[in-house]
């Protein structure tokens, strides 16, 4: 029994580990290689009556969904982070999210990815690592919400997307704070030492 207990243990935190790593992939380059490399990995081992490739395919949905969802919702709560083409681009992102499209997220991460790409991957390492915890399965290789009736348990699927969207966003939103802080520090410094320039 105690052999069994701790099989069962390892089973579950290599799973765990598995879901986190992948998350992370995919909110990495957001449709890139590694990203793809994710993705593909869970597509091509997909076998119906094997429930950990099920498993493996909800984490690397439901990570997916979370830059693009996470990076719109930043946008309202935060407008002054974010350009205006940026806050244009986040009235659409949440759809694709919704529709696993991670690409979604591709404007604001290309625009500034330091800040951007380790939030996204905080959150989909949350959602991977979640999804798995919960068992959640995906008998769809694709769809996002749309494909809800083939998930199973649901309830885990939202309770797993929700904390990785709230983790993103809120990491998101420091990283931009801190970042605009730090500029804005940068400019009056420059500012100064332009009229200080001109005044000597």
């Amino acid at each position: 029994g105690k052999t069994l207990g701790i099989v069962a243990f390892i089973v579950s935190f290599f799973f765990g580990l598995l879901g986190l790593i992948l998350g992370a992939m995919m909110g990495f380059d957001l449709g890139g290689p590694v990203n793809k490399a994710a993705y593909v990995f869970a597509t091509a081992g997909l076998v119906v009556d094997e429930p950990s490739t099920l498993r493996i395919m909800a984490a690397v949905m439901a990570a997916g969904m979370v830059p693009p969802i996470a990076l719109s919702i930043a946008t309202f709560v935060r407008k002054h982070l974010f350009t205006p083409a940026e806050r244009e681009n986040g009235r659409a992102a949440w759809l694709l999210g919704l529709s696993f499209i991670s690409e979604g997220a591709i404007p604001f991460a290309a625009a500034d990815p330091l800040r951007v790409i380790p939030s996204m991957m905080l959150g989909g390492a949350t959602t991977g690592a979640l999804s798995m915890a919960f068992s959640v399965e995906s008998y769809a290789p694709h769809g996002g919400i749309f494909v809800i009736f083939a998930i199973n348990p649901i309830w885990g699927y939202f309770v797993s997307i929700l904390a990785g969207v709230v983790v993103s966003t809120i990491a998101v939103v420091i990283a931009k704070s801190i970042g605009n802080r730090v500029e804005t520090v940068s400019k009056a410094e420059s500012a100064s030492h332009a009229s200080g320039t001109v005044v000597a």
